[in-house]
């Protein structure tokens, strides 16, 4: 999306914030950062906070590092606006339906997401794509 620059990830995710604040016309990844971060209201006063863009979320304590968690939603909804892969439009249909709440939805899809890419991470290997769709698949 932004390289792999953490700071310019953040920079992003705070301008897109700030720029909705100031009403100013946002483009479509700007339009899915403001839609995640309106979803996680927890997280807008992050936005604002420098010493927060600078933190480092490691997981101890609990606390889920809010970049990650708002990067995977954009990944998902990138997906869904996509309609690649498939499985996950079809499971995103099926669990809203079911659960009557697309975000929960999305939070399904999330952690597949999530562990493929951690399984990869953790081999040191590119994400099993098709490992992926078939967790799709299945939920």
């Amino acid at each position: 999306m932004f390289g792999q620059d953490r700071d310019s990830l953040r920079a992003a995710y705070a301008g897109a914030w700030q720029r909705h604040l100031e009403r100013l016309p946002l483009d479509l990844q700007q339009q899915r950062i403001v839609d995640v971060l309106t979803v996680h209201p927890e997280y807008q006063a992050l936005m604002m906070d420098p010493a927060a863009l600078a933190r480092d979320f490691d997981g101890s304590g609990g606390v889920t590092n809010p970049y990650l968690h708002m990067g995977l939603h954009v990944a998902i909804r990138e997906q869904l606006g996509t309609g690649l892969p498939p499985e996950a439009t079809q499971a995103h249909a099926r669990l809203a339906s079911r659960l009557g709440d697309r975000h929960a939805a999305e939070h399904c899809l999330i952690d597949c997401l999530a562990q493929t890419l951690w399984q990869a991470q953790r081999d040191g290997r590119e994400p099993d794509f098709e490992q992926y769709r078939e967790a799709l698949r299945g939920l």
